[in-house]
């Protein structure tokens, strides 16, 4: 999260009669910073990551999990912490004791507030880089932080990092820390869900109020129920409190908003209340930011169907196993003009289409604030956006006006692709404006522009460079869910930032048009999606006919700066072989992406109707797509292995699918392949990145190897683990309701999964809990004497710089890659099977008597933690740390 506005929020009725004043300012501070950065060129290949925290409070005699609502308590321990870590790092670095290199004060992870009261987010404290050392430091950062926020709770509290809370919003027993609470705050009106678990700034609970005010209903969430053995049919919820009267909104649901055979759900909480995994990476220039953003636009999807971990909503079992809908619904303050519920009024333009007010080029807004991209950005010849951009884009006209505009006119030059998206982004209100805020310096703030842009939350977000910051042009990917374990976290984190690496090394072209991906989205959410559903990809990603060669020199130059690697080694065995396209072939990078100056368009682009559709198109692309399953398109269909296998001598063995004939190479090993393009350390430099890091391709392989088998379905994601867990308890009556001792057991056993003292070999590889223990086991070595609990001051030290390297080298010793592929390759058996042989097995886990501290050691001077915004923070909304490594709420 970005750093907070203290000051006096606007109601509704006054927020938007400012509206018109917040969008005009707010590209004059666009315009202002885009004449100063447009030309920028030359970062480093940099990224971060934000993770996520639900904090859970146990009551081991009543087996009833709570949400804690201590965050700002926790916040201000940690923050304390921080303070006095920060000093003795700098005092340590006065007198030499540590080490080279930049400041390690400004290394120390961070930690953030949340939307709940009961979450935390937390960021390294700086950039990563995209070496293969760094790459394999992110797990410890990430235990690290995991560690550290454990250390700041009671005894009685862990830091999980879970999707959603089952129970969140069940009314039948407390789902939270303080009993007292109850559902009838004004914010929210919710039937479910008090006030108090927002977080309590300003900010949010107005923020709240004025979705659901300028909506003009409370929100309405609706996920089918998942229809179990025992579950009524047709249900009706029985906790719905159906004639409440508190509110004039409380008949919403018995009028028509609570849908049969759905859970409901009535507030914002249920989805700003959900955690999720975002990774944030700066570009060398905005050509390479563009070209970036719009390559992982149609991978989106399969990173959600991947990740996906939230089966679970308001005490029931969903037939969903993804939040995308949930906070997609919980965010969406679009009127019924706009939803298409109700006739417009407005004029129409010379299209026959209905304008929409205050300058909007249509009255529909077709998407949540909170959905899926609507457009494509970059020029590259790849793109053709006449073609792929072929959903409704509502612009806002006088945006897109000023934005086009030569710049001696006042405007800001810019091409019709990127004027449009920042034109759609503004067809939005504002929702939160501080009284104390309205009149700005729109040359050094960008306070207004970031208050519209923030509060468009997209699969992934284009972010300009802070005025006068050191940080370049970033993109950011955020529909992952987060992870049970870090180390899931870290292969997801890793597996993006060398797609992205292949991406720009190769030139791919991953284009699609943008209605498919928006049906991808939706297929994603399904339950068991990344087996049962098949996902629109292009089929020839690498370019026919396209000229085979070395990447352009600067390609090489960015790699060789920000992600130099090593090649692999025979104690590195790949995931997947290389495929058809040649052991030691290189693609030329297309010129646009990392040309001086943007290219022209295609023909067409920016001859487009006000809807963002192209006035006329004869092309036609249903060939450059096909259906494929999420194991095809993340390890190659079976042409492509047959192929393989037929070159290499080898069987070949895998499931069949329509995309048989199409030999797509899988996107694993197009990120397999750039590891191997890039060029080994010369003999005898002792001083290169790459030299003594022998197992550094192995280590990013048990990464690449986690994603490879979800994919394949040989490990199961979080959402069907958790799903068979709770279907499993002895406790479960087979009618979708999960009770109190349900999910006690289920948050428990996931702790217990990620610290390694319950192995899950259905869930993650063979040998992880082993792995785990002798992490912690190194981690935490270190002094014990009460004032610094747990961790040895160097081991955070060591830790804050992105170390870990002995920790990895033991973990190598452990478990070796070909240890977890041989291992991966028995079925373990269903958690089914292993209920009926003992109950709830495994669900048994230790209690929190490890982490019994007394409050006055938890804040001892070796724990490395802060709440700081990190190395590029930016203030206002806030749009990142770092490369982006912090996003803030309100930008989730």
């Amino acid at each position: 999260m970005g750093l907070l506005t203290l000051g006096t929020p606007l109601s509704w009725p006054e927020t938007k009669a400012l509206s018109s004043h917040v969008r005009q300012h707010g590209i004059t501070q666009l315009l202002s910073l885009w004449a100063k950065v447009k030309d920028r060129r030359g970062d480093a290949v940099l990224w971060g990551d934000e993770i996520e925290y639900i904090v859970v409070s146990f009551d081991e005699a009543s087996k009833n999990p709570r949400l804690s609502l201590r965050q700002g308590e926790i916040l201000k321990v940690l923050a304390v912490s921080h303070e006095r870590s920060c000093q003795e790092v700098e005092a340590e670095d006065e007198e030499g004791q540590g080490g080279s290199g930049a400041s390690r004060a400004d290394q120390i992870p961070t930690f953030h507030p949340e939307y709940g009261r009961y979450m935390l987010e937390s960021t390294p404290g700086c950039p990563f880089g995209a070496t293969p050392a760094q790459l394999c430091s992110v797990e410890g950062n990430m235990r690290m932080r995991r560690r550290i926020a454990k250390r700041h709770l009671l005894p009685n509290e862990l830091p999980l990092t879970l999707t959603s809370f089952p129970r969140l919003g069940v009314t039948d027993v407390p789902f939270l820390d303080d009993e007292t609470l109850v559902p009838n705050g004004k914010a929210s009106q919710s039937l479910f869900l008090p006030d108090e678990i927002i977080n309590q700034h300003v900010r949010f609970p107005t923020l709240t109020a004025n979705i659901r005010s300028r909506r003009g209903s409370k929100v309405a969430i609706n996920l089918p129920i998942y229809k179990d053995v025992n579950t009524p049919s047709p249900f009706i919820d029985p906790s719905i409190p159906w004639d409440r009267k508190l509110f004039p909104g409380d008949s919403e649901a018995k009028d028509g908003a609570a849908k049969v055979d759905h859970i409901y759900m009535d507030s914002m909480g249920f989805g700003m209340g959900c955690c999720c995994l975002q990774v944030t990476f700066q570009a060398c220039s905005v050509t390479e930011a563009r070209a970036t953003y719009d390559q992982l636009v149609p991978v989106t999807p399969l990173l959600l169907a991947l990740s996906a971990a939230s089966p679970a909503y308001r005490g029931y079992l969903a037939d969903v196993d993804a939040r995308w809908s949930v906070i997609s619904g919980a965010v969406d303050d679009r009127t019924p003009h706009e939803r298409g519920e109700a006739q417009c009024d407005n004029a129409v333009n010379g299209d026959g289409e209905q304008v929409g007010p205050n300058g909007n080029t249509s009255c529909r807004m077709y998407k949540s604030r909170y959905d899926s991209v609507s457009s494509y950005l970059s020029l590259s010849p790849l793109s053709r956006p006449e073609v792929y951009n072929d959903v409704p884009l509502p612009i806002h006209q006088p945006t897109y006006e000023r934005l086009m505009a030569p710049v001696e006119q006042g405007g800001g030059g810019m091409d019709a692709l990127l004027a449009r998206h920042f034109a759609h982004l503004f067809t939005r209100d504002p929702l939160v404006i501080f009284s104390e805020r309205i009149d700005q310096d729109d040359e050094d703030s960008m306070d207004h522009f970031e208050n519209i842009q923030s509060t468009n939350w997209q699969t992934m977000r284009f972010k300009p460079p802070p005025p006068n910051s050191d940080i370049g042009w970033r993109v950011e990917v955020r529909s992952m869910e987060v992870q049970v374990t870090d180390f899931e976290n870290a292969a997801f984190s890793v597996f993006v930032v060398l797609l992205t690496r292949a991406i720009l090394r190769f030139g791919l072209n991953f284009y699609i048009p943008i209605s498919k991906v928006d049906e991808n989205m939706h297929k994603a959410q399904k339950r068991n999606a990344v087996l049962s559903e098949k996902f629109a990809f292009r089929k020839d990603v690498m370019g026919a006919g396209r000229e085979r060669r070395g990447a352009s020199k600067e390609a090489q130059l960015h790699d060789n700066i920000g992600s130099s690697s090593l090649r692999s080694s025979s104690t590195a065995p790949r995931t997947q072989p290389k495929v058809m396209y040649g052991v030691n072939s290189t693609w030329t990078t297309p010129s646009s992406s990392r040309a001086a100056s943007p290219a022209k368009p295609p023909p067409g682009a920016g001859k487009t109707a006000p809807n963002g559709h192209s006035a006329s198109s004869s092309i036609d692309v249903e060939d450059e797509y096909a259906d494929f399953t999420i194991d095809e398109l993340i390890n190659g269909t079976t042409a492509a292995r047959q192929r393989e296998a037929e070159r290499s001598g080898s069987p070949s063995s895998s499931s069949s699918s329509s995309a048989d004939s199409v030999e797509f190479p899988g996107l694993l090993t197009l990120v397999h392949d750039y590891l191997d393009s890039l060029p080994a350390p010369a003999h005898g430099n002792s001083s290169s990145p790459l030299t003594g890091l022998s197992h550094s391709r192995s280590e990013l392989n048990l990464y690449l190897s986690l994603i490879s088998h979800r994919a394949s379905g040989r490990l199961v994601t979080a959402a069907t683990y958790s799903r068979s867990f709770i279907r499993s308890h002895p406790l479960y009556k087979g009618d979708s309701f999960i009770s109190k001792e349900v999910c006690f057991d289920l948050v428990k056993h996931l702790d217990a999964v990620e610290r390694g003292d319950v192995s899950a070999d259905e869930f993650l590889p063979a040998g992880y809990a082993e792995r785990r223990r002798e992490l912690e086991r190194r981690e935490c070595t270190g002094r014990h004497d009460g004032s610094t609990p747990g961790l040895g001051e160097k081991e955070e030290k060591e830790g804050t710089r992105g170390g870990m390297k002995d920790a990895a080298t033991e973990a190598e010793r452990v478990l070796r890659s070909e240890e977890w592929e041989t291992a991966a390759e028995h079925t373990p058996p269903t958690l089914e099977e292993r209920s009926a042989k003992g109950g709830a097995q495994g669900t048994s886990v230790r209690s929190g008597d490890r982490m019994k501290e007394e409050k006055d050691q938890l804040l001892g001077p070796g724990v490395r933690v802060g709440v700081g915004a990190g190395v590029g923070r930016e203030a206002g909304a806030g749009a990142g740390a770092g490369a982006g490594a912090g996003a803030g709420a309100e930008q989730r």
